[in-house]
C-alpha cells in the first residue's frame, strides 16, 4: 500500500528588521505599545503649568502667613481673657481706619477689573486699573500711618495697655505684608509697560496676575478679620 505524506509546513512572514530566532513579537518593541511597558503618553502632559506652579507657591506662602496670624490671634484672645492685673484697656476705633478699610476693599474691585481687561487683551485699561490698585494700596498704608498718629495724639502708645500693644503689632505686621503685595503689583505694572505682546508673554502675565490676585485678596480679607478682632473682641 502506498503512503502519501502531506507537508504541513507553513510560511511565516516576519516583520522587517527582526532577525530570525529573536523571539520578539511584533509591536512589543514600540514605546507605549501593548505589553511594551512604555509610559503610555507624553511625559510633558504630566508637567505642571506655570499657572499651577505660581498658585502652589502662593498658597504655601499664604499658609505660612495664616499660621503667623493664628498664633498672634491666640495670644490676643488669651491675654484679653486673663486680665488679672485689670490693665486691659480697649482703645476706640481711630476714625482714619474706616477710610483705610474702604480703600483696601475698593482695591480688590479695581484689581479684578484689571484682570478682566488683561484676559480681553485690552492693555491700556489693564494698566489703568492696575495703577489704580497700586495707588489704593499706597493710600491704605498712608491712612494706617495717620491712624497711628491719631492714637499718638490721644496719648495712646505701644506700651499704654496690652490692647494698644496688640493693635500696633497686628496692624504693623499686616502693613509689612501689604508692602509685599504692592511690590508684586508694581512688578505686574512694570511688565505691562514692557511692550511684550506675544502669546507666551501674555500667558505668563496672566499666570502672574492670578497668583498675585490670591495674595492681594487674602490681604484684603485679613485686614477685615483684624479690624473685627480688634474692635469687636474687646
Amino acid at each position: 500500500m502506498a503512503t502519501t505524506v502531506i507537508s504541513t509546513e507553513q510560511t511565516v512572514t516576519r516583520p522587517k528588521g527582526i532577525k530570525h530566532g529573536s523571539g520578539i513579537p511584533p509591536g512589543n518593541g514600540r514605546r507605549g505599545g501593548p505589553g511594551g511597558g512604555g509610559s503610555g503618553g507624553d511625559d510633558s502632559a504630566r508637567h505642571l503649568t506655570p499657572d499651577h506652579r505660581y498658585r502652589i507657591g502662593m498658597w504655601v506662602a499664604l499658609c505660612s502667613i495664616t499660621m503667623l496670624f493664628t498664633a498672634l490671634t491666640s495670644a490676643y484672645i488669651v491675654r484679653s481673657r486673663l486680665n488679672t492685673a485689670n490693665d486691659w484697656q480697649p482703645i476706640a476705633v481711630p476714625q482714619m481706619l474706616w477710610l483705610s478699610t474702604s480703600l483696601i476693599l475698593l482695591s480688590s474691585a479695581t484689581f479684578e477689573a484689571a484682570r478682566r481687561y488683561l484676559r480681553r487683551h485690552e492693555d491700556n485699561r489693564f494698566r489703568l486699573w492696575l495703577t489704580a490698585t497700586v495707588l489704593l494700596g499706597l493710600g491704605f498704608l498712608a491712612t494706617q500711618w495717620l491712624a497711628w498718629r491719631e492714637l499718638v495724639a490721644q496719648g495712646i502708645y505701644l506700651k499704654t495697655s496690652p490692647h494698644s500693644s496688640f493693635f500696633y503689632l497686628l496692624t504693623a505686621v499686616h502693613a509689612l505684608h501689604l508692602v509685599g503685595g504692592i511690590t508684586m503689583l508694581a512688578y505686574l505694572l512694570w511688565r505691562a509697560w514692557g511692550g511684550q505682546s506675544g502669546s507666551e508673554q501674555r500667558a505668563r502675565r496672566q499666570d502672574s496676575a492670578n497668583a498675585v490676585g490670591l495674595y492681594w485678596h487674602f490681604m484684603d480679607g485679613l485686614w477685615v478679620y483684624l479690624f473685627l478682632l480688634l474692635f469687636l473682641w474687646r
